[in-house]
This record gives structure tokens, sequence and C-alpha cells, in this order.
């Protein structure tokens, strides 16, 4: 939701210029699938070769098919498989969902192997469908269900592999999008859309965890709601690559006829630097980074590289390709007045820092509001940088954020938003939303989820939702795509914006800053609701 959905087009050509080809994600998820089980996954998939195998020598119309072409078959549709598993079991029916899974991967594979018999892929199917022949004994009924239980369990350490650990380190047209269940050729969801999620959500999962840091995310939600708002200046950012990639091509290496790093690969790390660049207090760009910082980032991409398993992998290490890289992040990071890149890099580098902290905070208000139940990552409660492990299991400074604590309590909210850099805005907006839920349990447990549409100059920059239980209600409204509405996205940058609120809502109450406001025909101005923070959090109803 925070991504600008009108910008794909635009970020699409500019990454397959700066790379130089195209790239299909859905192909390159059914390649990288193919490798992990022709080298990681081989012994699996070969014992599943050998069972459907076995099984086919029980039926006269199907044992005259080969071992080579049943285990490719196997291996086909599983390079197919749009998910991670089907949840099928012995003895129950298929869901509607489970089955129209497989219908599609056979078919997909199908599609792909025109030179297979048609009939193999039907007898696969039936089979993890359930569809067994009526003259099985007992025994064979066992083994028939056997094999596809074990189907359903190496689908998914194969997806996890080809997908999570291998193409997500390729496809880096917007590298944010890369996490753990997402989708990166999925680029942005709508309000409506999102609105119907949450809806969904609080009918039919309520109890479920929003998280937006873990131990296995690819990168933190900080360094993520930066490396979002790349959607939201594609100008800016395409400009830009092709003046870092002028600055820094002589700190490539040639290697076997080809530069080290390639194209996706630099492109990859220019996300990263604008996701992870550390700020001063005063939000402005460091001029320059810390050895630890160059260090984290060498690391990062070599985990990278390797992951991409295109010109380095764990099992095949070219050690002149992992040099050069650790090499050219080095040399671009050097503060020298030979630097041409780091002047051209850190305007860029603030604009996306301001971007990303509107991100992040719009980003976990709605976690800490929205139907679920929200997740807060050890360290996360003030800015994080953190990459993917081991990056992000570094220890959390405890000591730090009790101290700052303290201190929130007696900053005035808009001294917070002025200081935003230093990570007590999130803190405090953490802290305040989490003793909002402690105090009205039932409200976030139970209550429903209405949408709030808004009018206005910025109407398609602002998302809010309200949530009512019985007399309590609380009013949620957040910016999005900032860059429109300027940095800080409060006050009288919000123009005639407003909210439309559902009616019967009494006078709101400010839970940051304890202001009440009242709606004039169930409209709420920005101007007002958002004066001095670029999140807005009410309360009605005696809360």
């Amino acid at each position: 939701m925070l991504v600008d959905h009108d910008a794909e087009g635009a970020i699409t050509k500019i990454f397959k210029r700066f790379i130089g080809h195209s790239l299909h994600f859905g192909h390159l998820v059914y390649a990288k699938k193919r490798l992990v089980m022709r080298i990681s996954l081989a012994n699996e998939v070969n014992v599943l070769g050998s069972m459907v195998d076995r099984l086919s020598e029980q039926n006269r119309w199907f044992r005259d098919y080969t071992l080579e072409a049943l285990a490719r078959a196997v291996r086909e549709t599983i390079a197919c498989f749009p998910v991670y598993r089907t949840y099928l079991e012995p003895g129950k029916p298929v869901s509607p969902e489970d089955g129209a899974v497989i219908e599609r991967a056979v078919a997909a594979a199908k599609r792909r192997n025109p030179a297979i018999e048609e009939s193999v892929f039907n007898f696969l199917r039936d089979l993890l469908l359930f569809r067994f022949p009526e003259n099985l004994d007992e025994e064979q009924r066992a083994a028939h269900a056997e094999f596809v239980l074990k189907f359903q369990q190496f689908t998914g350490p194969i997806m996890a592999k080809g997908l999570e650990d291998t193409a997500f380190y390729i496809y880096n047209r917007l590298a944010a999008l890369n996490e753990v269940g997402g989708e990166p050729n999925f680029f942005g969801l709508s309000v409506e859309a999102f609105h119907k999620r949450n809806q969904q959500r609080h009918r039919d999962w309520p109890d479920s965890v929003l998280a937006t840091s873990t131990h296995d995310t690819k990168r933190s939600e900080d360094v993520r709601a930066r490396m979002l708002a790349i959607s939201e200046i594609p100008q800016l950012w395409g400009r830009s690559l092709q003046k870092w990639r002028t600055a820094n091509r002589r700190f490539k290496k040639q290697i076997d006829d080809a530069e080290a790093p390639d194209a996706g690969e630099e492109y990859l790390l220019y996300q990263t630097l604008l996701g992870a660049w550390p700020v001063d207090v005063d939000g402005m760009p460091a001029p320059s980074v810390s050895p630890e910082f160059v260090s984290r980032i060498q690391a990062y991409m070599a985990k990278a590289l390797k992951e991409a398993k295109l010109n380095t992998s764990w099992i095949q290490p070219n050690d002149n390709w992992d040099n050069a890289m650790v090499d050219f992040v080095a040399r671009i990071l050097e503060t020298s007045p030979r630097n041409k890149f780091l002047p051209l890099f850190l305007p860029v580098a603030e604009e996306i820092a301001r971007l990303g902290a509107i991100n992040s905070l719009a980003q976990i208000t709605i976690k800490f509001t929205a139907p679920g139940v929200p997740d807060v990552y050890q360290g996360a409660e003030l800015w994080d940088d953190s990459l993917v492990d081991p990056d992000n299991r570094r220890p959390v400074d405890y000591a730090r954020r009790r101290e700052m604590l303290k201190e929130v309590e007696h900053v005035p909210a808009g001294d917070l938003m002025r200081c935003w850099a230093d990570g007590r805005i999130k803190l405090h907006l953490t802290q305040r939303l989490l003793h909002l839920r402690r105090d009205n349990a039932e409200l976030f447990r139970g209550g429903n989820y209405e949408a709030v549409n808004f009018g206005g100059a910025f109407a398609d920059c602002a998302i809010g939702f309200v949530r009512r239980h019985q007399e309590r209600a609380t009013v949620v409204i957040v910016p999005r795509l900032s860059s429109r509405v300027g940095f800080p996205p409060v006050g009288e940058r919000w123009q005639d914006t407003h909210a439309i609120l559902p009616s019967g809502l009494p006078a709101l109450r400010d839970v940051f800053t304890n202001r009440e406001l009242r709606p004039e025909n169930s409209q709420l101005k920005l101007s007002d609701a958002m004066a001095q923070l670029p999140f807005a959090v009410f309360c009605s109803g005696g809360l």
C-alpha cells in the first residue's frame, strides 16, 4: 500500500535498462526451483520419483511409464507449484483451494513440457488429488497416501530455496518487495484492496500476527520502508543510477570477459545503501560512514551474490568475483576528494531517508491498530538499519532504549517530529499505541473495521479506518506517497484534504497530544488532524 503503483512501468524500464535485459519473474522462479532440485535437493526429488514409479507398477494402465518420465513430471510439477504447499489429508475431501493449486501446477508443467506424454502428468495429478484406482488394497492405498504427504513436505523447502534464497537476490526491480511471503512481481496494493484485506482478516483471522521485522526478514522494516520510497521518485532514481554507474565504473574489475560486480549486483547495492545509510541528529545523511558500516555492506553483498548463484555460490565460490565486490564496496564508500560517487549519492539518500521515515511511521501505526496482533521485533523500537541475518541479530542496546523511554514522556509531540532522526518518535509511537491496545483490549480484539474516505488536494495520499466496539471507537489516519505532500507531511501542507468519517462519531481526543477535535459534518481536516505529527490516532467514547 506504500508503493506507488503508478510507477511500476517506469521502475521496470529503469531496471531493464540498467541490467541490459528483461527479466520475467515467473520464468526466473521456475528456473531456480529446477536448479535447486538438480543440485541441493536432488536426493529428495529422486525419492519422490522412485515412489511414484512403484505406484505406477501397481496399475496395468500406467506400468509402461519410465522412471525418468515420472521423475521428470514430478520435478516439473514442483517447479510450477504456485504456492509453498498444499494441505491434503488422507481420508478427507480435497479442498477447492488445494485442488485448484494442483490443477494449476500440472497444467503449467504440461505447457512447459510438450514432449512429455500428457497422460504421465494426468497420472501424477490424479495421485495428488487422491483419485486412486478403485482396485487398490489397503496397503496400496496407504502407499499412495504416503506419496502425497511426502510430496507436500518437499514442495515447501524447494519453493523457499528457489524463491527466497535465489530468485529474491536476482529480481531486484524494487528489492523491498523481495520479502518472505511477498511477491516481487506484485507492485503495490490499492487503498481499496488494502481495506478489503483488512476486513477479510478481521472476519477470518483476527488473531493472526502482524509482523514487520523478524529473525527471517530479508531486511528490517525501516530499511524496507526507505527502499519502497524509490517508487515515489522514479525519475530521480533513474537519473541517479546512470550517474552513479559512470562515477564508479573505474572501480570494477574484469574477470573472465565480464565486469565484476555485474549490473544486477550493482543495482541491488545502490538500493541497499539507500535503505541502510546512517543519518545524523539533524536528519542529514552522514557524509562518511564507519568501517563497521562498510564491513556490514560487504558482508551483505557477499551473501547476496552467493545466494543468487549467478557468478559465485556457497558450494562453488568464485573468490575473484567475491573479492571484486568487497573491493568495489570499499572504493565507492571511501572518503576521498577523488570519490565522485558520494557527492552524487548523498542528496538522494537524504530524500529517501525522509520519505522512508514517514513510511515507517505509517506502517507501524497501522500495525498497532488494524485487525490482528502486532509483533515488535526486539531492537526495532527505534530506527533499525538491519539487513538479513546475521546482521539482524546484532545485540540490542536495551539501556539506550530504557533511557529514551524516560525522555519521551517529557518531550512535546512537535519536538519529536523535528528530531525524527534520533528515533524517539518511533519509540513514542510504539509505546503509546501499545498502551492504547492494553487499555482497550476488546476494541482491538473484536471491534469492527470501517474504511475512511478522503477528499481534497491530496486525497490519494492518506489512508484511514475506524475501529468500533459498542460505544467506543478509534480513528486512524496515516500518509502514503508523502513525496507529493512534502516533508514533513503535517499541518498546512495538506491544504484542503479532509477525512470523511462515518456518522455517529462524537468529539475525538488525540492519543498523542490529548487535543480534542470535533468533526464538522463528519469531515475532519488533515491540517488539523496531523497538525504536528505525520500520523493521527483519535479516540472517542471515553477511552
